[in-house]
């Protein structure tokens, strides 16, 4: 998979979380991928929300692994 595939892929995956993030009134935008980690700015309520590492992980980084496999780590940026 070549990096604009994997850019792709890694926003189709973001696009099926994004709704789950809106309904609660946060969001979250790609920033970057580098050695197969993905960097992502969380938005709005998300920001500061108690429960925003687990959805990071147990939700955003899930989905985007089942897009794209080879993708180590989502973390998050400001």
């Amino acid at each position: 998979m070549n990096q604009q595939e994997l850019r792709n892929n890694i926003e189709k995956a973001l696009v099926e979380i994004r709704p789950f993030l809106q309904a609660d009134g946060g969001d979250i935008s790609f920033v970057s991928v580098e050695n197969n980690i993905v960097k992502v700015q969380l938005l709005g309520t998300c920001i500061g929300c108690s429960v925003n590492q687990m959805t990071l992980k147990n939700g955003v980084e899930a989905t985007i692994k089942k897009y794209a496999p080879q993708i180590k780590e989502v973390v998050e940026v400001s």
